[in-house]
């Protein structure tokens, strides 16, 4: 996989850093701090929707 920090992601220190990946259908999530562990994964389409909200809540 090919992990990126996400945009959402804290600055500064990256303490609050969360990766992701893009994979064919779904959207791959982690904590950067602990990357050998388990990763979250949701569909791309939910995922996407999961975004545009937290876009409008910030508005």
């Amino acid at each position: 996989m090919n992990w990126r920090k996400s945009t959402y992601s804290g600055g500064g220190e990256g303490n609050t850093c969360v990766e992701i990946a893009a994979l064919s259908t779904h959207i791959a999530i982690r904590d950067s701090k602990a990357p050998a562990r388990a990763t979250l994964s949701f569909p791309a389409r939910s995922f996407g929707a999961f975004i545009e909200s937290v876009k409008r809540s910030r508005g």
